[in-house]
């Protein structure tokens, strides 16, 4: 019997997959047997991460992608069906922060790369993917979040309301596709040891009440975040649609 985690057969697109939370998508979708196409901005870093792919005996392409260029998002999906034919499984996880601090002190180019970045892209990329999915009878989109969309922050606050407007996102595409069986979904993590978040968990007074407040008492590691994704795209899931997936070791609960 085939297990129902298993995604052989899929091809799946991550981007910001080079390094941290998309990395560990890559990899574990990759183990469950999806073909992958690695993205971020820099070739270079994806083909490291695609190289630990194939040599662990997966199988996984480079695309290069700026997500805040519409070409490059065009790109993307271009190259994936050019070289597999189909696109099943999108994970927009690339997301950008050019600003830490009040809300009375952004500027408005600094409001709009955020905003462009985090909610346009992931726009886009649904846009070119589903119709094709919905012709072939399904697919998966997962949108990676933050639980800073569930809260507000008196230094995080724009990158919170991008990442709040992600669930939205997620919710209204879920509605708009879910009748041919587009699945759409959003993860939430809390604070991820990755380079993205450094500058929190390597305060130590900030990490010490982080875990104070943390029932598991750990920040999470992306292995944590890269399963969830996975099991999202599989046919285990095939019931979910329109969730935000909370992954944040209790924050937010206790």
């Amino acid at each position: 019997m085939k297990s129902p985690f298993d995604l052989t057969g899929q091809v799946a697109v991550i981007t910001g997959s080079s390094k941290g939370i998309g990395r560990a998508i890559a990899e574990t979708m990759a183990q469950m047997g999806a073909k992958v196409v690695v993205s971020s901005r820099k070739a270079e870093a994806c083909e490291a991460v695609a190289a630990g792919i194939r040599k662990a005996g997966g199988e996984a392409m480079v695309i290069p992608c700026n997500i805040g260029r519409k070409p490059d998002v065009e790109a993307l999906i271009k190259g994936a069906i050019a070289k597999y034919g189909q696109v099943d499984a999108l994970v927009c996880n690339a997301a950008v922060n050019p600003y830490f601090g009040p809300l009375s002190g952004i500027q408005d180019e600094q409001w709009d790369k955020i905003m462009e970045s985090n909610i346009r892209s992931n726009l886009w990329l649904a846009n070119l993917v589903a119709p094709g999915m919905a012709e072939r009878g399904g697919g998966t989109i997962t949108i990676i979040s933050s639980i800073g969309g569930l809260k507000g922050s008196a230094k995080l606050g724009a990158y919170g309301v991008s990442k709040a407007a992600d669930f939205g996102l997620a919710r209204a595409l879920a509605v708009e596709w879910g009748p041919r069986n587009v699945r759409v979904n959003a993860i939430a993590p809390g604070l991820v040891k990755t380079d993205f978040a450094r500058a929190l968990w390597e305060d130590k007074e900030n990490l010490a009440k982080r875990l104070e407040n943390s029932p598991l008492k750990r920040i999470g590691e992306p292995a944590d975040i890269g399963g969830i994704a996975a099991f999202l795209a599989s046919p285990a899931a095939s019931f979910i649609t329109g969730q935000v997936i909370v992954a944040d070791g209790g924050v937010t609960i206790a």
